[in-house]
Order: structure tokens, then sequence, then C-alpha cells
């Protein structure tokens, strides 16, 4: 039972981290994204290297680059968690985090379909149903917009690839993000060099003291969320993760609409609701199915003791 508190609060620490994360990005408006994301992945990569080495786990990235395959998975998850964070901070200093929280939405359910197509996954039919409302409300917003709602998409899009990468993956969190920001590294740097060989309007670090600390906040910020998350995955049931899970765009909703002011009518308003009921369908099947599997579990567990 203990174990289940101590999951649940590194949970909605998590999820509460990510949420209120705008608020952070916000505050860097006067830095491109670009840079932004690239001190984001150096500084992560100095905090994670430093824990690894704190653990004396240093070696296991040399041993995860060793195998070919992992290599190209975990260059594939990197690439695709970069372009999830260069949207993110691109989305939320532009004026369009309720997108961001959309997509974030929208992953879940688009992660059926990735699941579906890379895994050989069966969809039921609650999920064909939670499918076609957040469908649905995509055309809406589309209609509206006059162009489809893209930073939403290609948000959950990016992070439902990164995603069905890390499924491949049998290493722990730190070690994997840590070699991801490790492949990233080297373009993050090149590119700051690059800033700072010029004068451009982006070269903030060093110069802003109060924006060089916030640049360098980034990395503790990216890490600790992660940390708890792994905690917390040892120690909830899939199901309880997947609903508190919901807290994350929720709070970024709440930040992009009440805080920053985004414009947000009738027909954002119906296209929300239609998502947000495709995931009480799916959260709810999904749950059921989390609460069977337990079951089956310890009723073979029961019988091969009897």
């Amino acid at each position: 039972m203990q174990d289940r508190h101590v999951g649940l609060a590194a949970m909605v620490a998590a999820c509460t981290i990510w949420g209120l994360s705008p608020l952070y990005y916000k505050l860097l408006t006067p830095v491109p994204a670009l840079e932004v994301l690239a001190h984001r992945t150096f500084w992560s990569f100095v905090f994670f290297a430093g824990v690894l080495a704190l653990q004396g786990r240093l070696r296991r990235i040399v041993e995860v680059l060793s195998d070919r395959r992992t290599a190209v998975t975990l260059a594939v998850s990197a690439s695709a968690i970069s372009v999830n964070w260069f949207l993110f901070i691109y989305s939320v200093q532009t004026g369009h985090a309720t997108q961001a929280s959309l997509g974030y939405y929208i992953f879940p359910l688009l992660a059926v379909l990735i699941g579906m197509a890379a895994f050989g996954e069966r969809l039921d039919r609650t999920q064909v149903v939670a499918v076609a409302l957040a469908a649905l409300a995509v055309t809406a917003l589309s209609w509206h917009l006059g162009a489809p709602p893209w930073i939403a998409l290609l948000i959950a899009l990016s992070f439902g690839i990164y995603g069905a990468a890390k499924k491949k993956l049998s290493a722990g969190a730190v070690t994997t993000v840590t070699t991801e920001v490790l492949l990233l590294a080297p373009l993050a740097l090149g590119y700051l060099a690059l800033v700072h060989a010029g004068d451009g309007p982006g070269r903030v670090y060093g110069q802003d003291w109060g924006l060089t600390g916030l640049l360098m906040l980034a990395g503790p910020l990216t890490a600790l969320p992660l940390i708890l998350f792994s905690h917390a995955s040892q120690r909830l049931p899939l199901g309880t993760i997947g609903l508190l899970q919901y807290l994350n765009p929720t709070l970024q909703f709440l930040c992009a609409t009440l805080v920053f002011r985004e414009p947000f009518g009738w027909v954002q308003a119906a296209a929300f609701g239609m998502i947000w009921t495709a995931l009480a369908l799916y959260s709810g099947a999904s749950f059921r199915k989390d609460r069977a599997r337990r079951r089956a579990s310890r009723s073979v567990s029961t019988e091969s003791h009897v």
C-alpha cells in the first residue's frame, strides 16, 4: 500500500511539472525556439549524465550503443522527441499552447492506431468509437481553422513515434534518454556555436543572466518528471498511469486558456468535448482490460499454488 501511495505521488508530481511547463517556456519567449531546444538538449544531457555517473552506470551508454539495432532505434526516438520538444516550445511561444494540449490529448488515441499498424494490435468496438470521435473533432477544427491543426497533429505523431520506438528498447528510462540526448548533443552544441559566433537576437546566454539561468534550468526540468514517472511506472497499474497522464494536457489547456488567454470559441469547445468523450471511452476500456488481466493473473497464480 505504501508503494502505491509513493507511486501515486510521483505520478501526480511528474504530470504536474509537465502540465505547468508552458509557464516556464513562456518566460523564454525572447529566446528563439530553436535555441531553447538546443539548450534543453545540452543541459538535459549534462543532468542525465551526472545522474548516471553518481549511480556508476555511465558504462551502460556504451553497452546500449554497441548494439547496432538498438543504436538505430535510439536515433529514431531521439529525432522524434527532438521534433516533439521543438513543436511544444514553438507552440507556447507563438500563442498556440491550446493546440499543444490538444496534441497530447490526441496522442493516446493515435497510439492505438500506431499499435495496430506497427505491432498488429487489434481495436475493440470502444476503441473504434473513440478514434472515430477524435477524427471527427480534428475534422471540425480543420473546417473552422481553414486548415488542419498541424501543430497538434505533429505533436501527437512525433510523440507516438517516440513511444513506438521506446517500446522496442529494453534498457532503463534514464539510460535511454541520456543516450538520446547524447546523440543530439553535437547538433545542439553546433547550433549554439553558430548562434554565439554572430550577433543575432538569439544570443542571450551569458548576456542576460535571468534568461541564462532559465535556459540551464531546462535540464533538470526535463529530467525530474521523467525520473518521477519511471518510479511511478514500477509501482502503479497501467490503467492508473494512463488515467493520471491526462493531468498533463489538462493543466496545459488551463494554462493556455486561463493564463495566456488564447482564443477558445464554441467550435474549439465542441472539438475538445469530443476528444474528452473519446478519452473517457478509451480510458474506461483500458482500465477494464487492465483489471481483467490482473484478475486473470491472480487466478492463474492461485491455481498454480493449489
